[in-house]
Protein backbone atom coordinates (compact mmCIF):
# COMPACT_ATOMS: atom_id res chain seq x y z
CA UNK A 1 0.00 0.00 0.00
CA UNK A 2 1.72 3.28 -0.93
CA UNK A 3 2.38 5.98 1.71
CA UNK A 4 0.97 9.81 1.53
CA UNK A 5 2.91 12.23 1.44
CA UNK A 6 2.31 12.75 5.08
CA UNK A 7 3.77 9.41 5.85
CA UNK A 8 6.44 8.94 3.58
CA UNK A 9 8.29 12.22 5.44
CA UNK A 10 7.70 10.73 8.82
CA UNK A 11 8.18 6.83 8.08
CA UNK A 12 11.15 5.90 5.63
CA UNK A 13 10.58 2.68 3.59
CA UNK A 14 11.80 -0.30 5.62
CA UNK A 15 13.20 -3.58 3.30
CA UNK A 16 12.12 -7.26 3.75
CA UNK A 17 14.51 -7.93 6.70
CA UNK A 18 12.75 -4.51 8.81
CA UNK A 19 9.31 -5.88 7.74
CA UNK A 20 10.04 -9.51 8.42
CA UNK A 21 10.70 -8.39 12.12
CA UNK A 22 8.42 -5.90 12.58
CA UNK A 23 5.82 -9.15 11.80
CA UNK A 24 7.70 -11.19 14.00
CA UNK A 25 7.29 -8.16 16.79
CA UNK A 26 3.19 -7.79 15.91
CA UNK A 27 2.48 -11.52 16.23
CA UNK A 28 4.84 -11.89 19.44
CA UNK A 29 3.39 -9.04 21.11
CA UNK A 30 -0.51 -10.27 20.18
CA UNK A 31 0.46 -13.24 21.56
CA UNK A 32 1.57 -11.53 24.65
CA UNK A 33 -1.73 -9.62 24.83
CA UNK A 34 -3.73 -12.47 24.84
CA UNK A 35 -1.75 -14.34 27.40
CA UNK A 36 -2.39 -11.04 29.45
CA UNK A 37 -5.65 -10.74 29.31
CA UNK A 38 -6.85 -14.61 29.77
CA UNK A 39 -4.52 -14.36 33.32
CA UNK A 40 -6.34 -11.28 34.34
CA UNK A 41 -10.18 -12.92 32.82
CA UNK A 42 -9.09 -16.00 35.05
CA UNK A 43 -8.07 -14.09 38.56
CA UNK A 44 -10.97 -12.07 38.11
CA UNK A 45 -13.17 -15.27 37.87
CA UNK A 46 -11.31 -16.95 40.59
CA UNK A 47 -12.16 -14.12 42.73
CA UNK A 48 -16.18 -14.25 41.70
CA UNK A 49 -15.20 -10.86 39.76
CA UNK A 50 -17.96 -12.91 37.43
CA UNK A 51 -20.47 -13.60 40.01
CA UNK A 52 -24.54 -12.76 39.17
CA UNK A 53 -24.43 -10.77 41.98
CA UNK A 54 -22.29 -7.95 40.67
CA UNK A 55 -23.83 -7.92 37.30
CA UNK A 56 -27.51 -7.84 37.66
CA UNK A 57 -27.65 -4.47 38.83
CA UNK A 58 -27.62 -3.91 34.92
CA UNK A 59 -31.25 -5.52 34.89
CA UNK A 60 -32.21 -2.33 36.95
CA UNK A 61 -33.51 0.65 34.28
CA UNK A 62 -32.72 3.03 37.13
CA UNK A 63 -29.24 2.42 36.96
CA UNK A 64 -29.05 2.85 33.05
CA UNK A 65 -30.88 6.27 33.55
CA UNK A 66 -28.37 7.31 36.12
CA UNK A 67 -25.90 6.32 34.32
CA UNK A 68 -27.50 8.16 30.83
CA UNK A 69 -27.71 11.39 33.00
CA UNK A 70 -23.85 11.25 33.97
CA UNK A 71 -23.26 10.50 30.52
CA UNK A 72 -25.31 14.01 29.59
CA UNK A 73 -23.45 15.52 32.16
CA UNK A 74 -20.02 15.08 30.39
CA UNK A 75 -21.84 15.48 27.18
CA UNK A 76 -22.49 19.18 28.51
CA UNK A 77 -19.14 20.12 30.11
CA UNK A 78 -17.52 18.77 27.08
CA UNK A 79 -19.80 20.49 23.96
CA UNK A 80 -19.42 23.55 26.59
CA UNK A 81 -15.40 23.56 26.95
CA UNK A 82 -14.71 22.83 23.25
CA UNK A 83 -16.95 25.51 22.10
CA UNK A 84 -14.72 28.12 24.14
CA UNK A 85 -11.40 26.09 23.49
CA UNK A 86 -11.91 26.87 19.37
CA UNK A 87 -12.30 30.32 19.91
CA UNK A 88 -9.93 31.08 22.89
CA UNK A 89 -7.45 28.76 20.99
CA UNK A 90 -8.20 31.80 17.75
CA UNK A 91 -7.37 34.37 20.35
CA UNK A 92 -4.71 32.98 21.87
CA UNK A 93 -3.13 32.49 18.52
CA UNK A 94 -3.58 35.66 17.03
CA UNK A 95 -1.67 37.27 20.06
CA UNK A 96 1.26 34.29 19.53
CA UNK A 97 1.69 35.42 16.35
CA UNK A 98 0.82 39.51 16.48
CA UNK A 99 3.47 42.27 15.45
CA UNK A 100 3.30 44.34 18.51
CA UNK A 101 5.84 42.32 21.20
CA UNK A 102 4.09 42.49 24.92
CA UNK A 103 1.16 41.03 23.26
CA UNK A 104 2.88 38.07 21.58
CA UNK A 105 5.47 37.18 24.87
CA UNK A 106 1.59 37.52 27.21
CA UNK A 107 0.15 34.99 24.66
CA UNK A 108 3.19 32.85 24.43
CA UNK A 109 3.61 32.98 28.48
CA UNK A 110 0.49 31.81 28.94
CA UNK A 111 -0.05 29.29 26.15
CA UNK A 112 3.16 27.67 27.54
CA UNK A 113 1.52 28.45 31.34
CA UNK A 114 -1.20 26.12 30.74
CA UNK A 115 -0.10 23.46 28.70
CA UNK A 116 2.49 22.88 31.26
CA UNK A 117 -0.18 22.78 34.18
CA UNK A 118 -2.41 19.66 35.08
CA UNK A 119 -5.85 20.26 34.29
CA UNK A 120 -6.49 18.58 37.81
CA UNK A 121 -4.45 21.61 39.56
CA UNK A 122 -6.85 24.23 37.49
CA UNK A 123 -9.70 22.36 38.92
CA UNK A 124 -8.80 22.71 42.23
CA UNK A 125 -8.16 26.48 41.81
CA UNK A 126 -11.46 27.45 40.84
CA UNK A 127 -12.75 24.62 43.61
CA UNK A 128 -11.00 26.30 46.54
CA UNK A 129 -9.68 30.35 45.65
CA UNK A 130 -12.95 31.96 43.87
CA UNK A 131 -14.64 30.78 47.17
CA UNK A 132 -12.43 32.53 49.57
CA UNK A 133 -13.24 35.91 47.98
CA UNK A 134 -16.80 35.05 48.20
CA UNK A 135 -16.65 34.51 44.18
CA UNK A 136 -19.71 31.29 43.85
CA UNK A 137 -19.12 29.28 41.08
CA UNK A 138 -21.33 26.20 39.82
CA UNK A 139 -19.77 23.23 39.32
CA UNK A 140 -20.37 23.27 35.88
CA UNK A 141 -18.30 26.38 35.66
CA UNK A 142 -15.29 24.82 37.95
CA UNK A 143 -14.94 21.45 35.46
CA UNK A 144 -16.01 23.89 32.30
CA UNK A 145 -13.31 26.95 32.43
CA UNK A 146 -10.15 24.69 33.45
CA UNK A 147 -10.43 21.98 30.90
CA UNK A 148 -11.24 24.79 27.63
CA UNK A 149 -8.12 26.38 29.13
CA UNK A 150 -6.04 23.24 28.68
CA UNK A 151 -7.54 22.94 25.15
CA UNK A 152 -7.30 26.72 24.40
CA UNK A 153 -3.98 26.60 24.57
CA UNK A 154 -3.50 23.12 22.43
CA UNK A 155 -5.31 24.23 19.89
CA UNK A 156 -3.46 27.90 19.79
CA UNK A 157 -0.63 25.82 18.59
CA UNK A 158 -2.83 23.41 16.47
CA UNK A 159 -4.17 27.10 14.66
CA UNK A 160 -0.19 28.41 14.16
CA UNK A 161 1.01 25.05 12.65
CA UNK A 162 -2.23 25.50 10.60
CA UNK A 163 -1.32 29.05 9.52
CA UNK A 164 2.23 28.52 9.40
CA UNK A 165 0.93 25.62 6.50
CA UNK A 166 -0.30 28.14 4.60
CA UNK A 167 2.37 28.92 1.44
CA UNK A 168 3.60 32.49 2.23
CA UNK A 169 3.39 33.44 -0.93
CA UNK A 170 -0.63 33.48 -0.85
CA UNK A 171 -0.31 35.99 1.75
CA UNK A 172 1.68 38.03 -0.46
CA UNK A 173 -0.39 37.77 -3.14
CA UNK A 174 -3.34 39.18 -1.36
CA UNK A 175 -1.13 41.94 -0.22
CA UNK A 176 -0.63 42.72 -3.74
CA UNK A 177 -3.62 43.09 -4.53
CA UNK A 178 -4.06 45.48 -2.14
CA UNK A 179 -5.24 43.70 0.63
CA UNK A 180 -4.98 44.52 4.51
CA UNK A 181 -3.22 42.27 7.07
CA UNK A 182 -7.39 41.40 8.10
CA UNK A 183 -8.36 40.90 5.12
CA UNK A 184 -5.62 38.62 4.37
CA UNK A 185 -6.34 36.44 7.19
CA UNK A 186 -10.00 36.45 7.21
CA UNK A 187 -10.12 35.83 2.86
CA UNK A 188 -7.09 33.98 2.00
CA UNK A 189 -5.40 32.28 5.43
CA UNK A 190 -7.98 31.16 7.66
CA UNK A 191 -10.36 29.40 5.76
CA UNK A 192 -7.15 27.20 4.22
CA UNK A 193 -6.18 27.09 7.90
CA UNK A 194 -9.20 25.43 9.59
CA UNK A 195 -9.39 23.05 5.88
CA UNK A 196 -5.69 21.60 7.20
CA UNK A 197 -6.63 21.42 11.07
CA UNK A 198 -10.08 20.34 11.35
CA UNK A 199 -9.25 16.72 11.30
CA UNK A 200 -7.31 17.40 14.77
CA UNK A 201 -9.37 19.80 16.40
CA UNK A 202 -11.93 17.24 16.08
CA UNK A 203 -9.61 15.05 17.34
CA UNK A 204 -8.65 17.29 20.43
CA UNK A 205 -12.64 16.90 21.33
CA UNK A 206 -11.26 13.16 22.88
CA UNK A 207 -9.03 15.43 24.96
CA UNK A 208 -11.64 17.32 26.27
CA UNK A 209 -14.53 14.03 26.97
CA UNK A 210 -11.66 12.72 29.14
CA UNK A 211 -10.45 15.53 30.59
CA UNK A 212 -14.16 16.15 32.05
CA UNK A 213 -13.97 12.83 34.06
CA UNK A 214 -12.13 14.95 36.42
CA UNK A 215 -15.78 16.65 38.05
CA UNK A 216 -15.71 14.09 40.32
CA UNK A 217 -13.35 15.87 42.18
CA UNK A 218 -16.17 18.66 42.59
CA UNK A 219 -19.00 16.39 42.65
CA UNK A 220 -20.09 17.59 39.00
CA UNK A 221 -22.67 15.28 38.14
CA UNK A 222 -20.55 13.50 34.92
CA UNK A 223 -20.17 9.90 33.76
CA UNK A 224 -17.47 8.88 36.17
CA UNK A 225 -19.74 11.01 39.16
CA UNK A 226 -22.53 8.91 38.74
CA UNK A 227 -20.33 5.91 38.60
CA UNK A 228 -18.98 6.49 41.71
CA UNK A 229 -21.95 6.35 43.04
CA UNK A 230 -23.79 3.30 41.49
CA UNK A 231 -20.31 1.67 43.08
CA UNK A 232 -20.94 2.70 46.33
CA UNK A 233 -24.65 2.13 46.14
CA UNK A 234 -24.40 -1.56 44.92
CA UNK A 235 -20.35 -2.60 45.54
CA UNK A 236 -20.24 -3.70 42.31
CA UNK A 237 -16.56 -2.49 41.61
CA UNK A 238 -15.33 -3.79 38.14
CA UNK A 239 -18.60 -4.48 36.24
CA UNK A 240 -19.34 -0.83 36.56
CA UNK A 241 -15.85 0.23 35.83
CA UNK A 242 -15.97 -2.17 32.88
CA UNK A 243 -19.46 -0.62 31.01
CA UNK A 244 -18.27 3.27 32.02
CA UNK A 245 -15.07 2.45 30.17
CA UNK A 246 -16.76 1.01 27.27
CA UNK A 247 -19.28 4.02 27.03
CA UNK A 248 -16.19 6.14 27.09
CA UNK A 249 -14.27 4.07 24.43
CA UNK A 250 -17.50 4.15 22.20
CA UNK A 251 -17.65 7.95 22.45
CA UNK A 252 -13.62 8.53 21.38
CA UNK A 253 -14.29 6.23 18.98
CA UNK A 254 -17.16 7.81 17.35
CA UNK A 255 -14.83 11.11 17.72
CA UNK A 256 -12.32 9.60 16.21
CA UNK A 257 -14.41 7.56 13.15
CA UNK A 258 -15.39 11.32 12.67
CA UNK A 259 -12.07 12.99 12.50
CA UNK A 260 -10.60 10.37 9.71
CA UNK A 261 -14.61 10.81 7.31
CA UNK A 262 -13.27 14.74 7.66
CA UNK A 263 -9.80 14.33 6.93
CA UNK A 264 -10.76 11.46 4.09
CA UNK A 265 -13.56 14.12 2.35
CA UNK A 266 -11.44 17.15 2.74
CA UNK A 267 -7.95 15.48 1.29
CA UNK A 268 -6.37 16.10 4.70
CA UNK A 269 -4.62 12.20 5.68
CA UNK A 270 -5.12 11.50 9.23
CA UNK A 271 -2.23 9.71 11.25
CA UNK A 272 -4.00 7.43 13.89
Amino acid sequence: MALSPTEAALFETGGPRSRRRIVIGTIASSVALVVLVAYVVMRLYDNGQFDPQYWSLFTEANVWVFLGQGFLGTLRAALGAGAIALVGGLVLMFGRISSVAPVRWIATAIIEFVRGTPTLLFIYFFFLVPSQFGVHISTYWMVVIPVSLYASAVLAEVYRAGVRAVPRGQGEAGASLGLSRRQIYASIILPQMFRIVVPTMVTQLVVVVKDTTFGYVVTYPEMMQNTKVVIANYNSLLPVYLVTALIYVAVNYAISWSARKIASRMGEPLLA
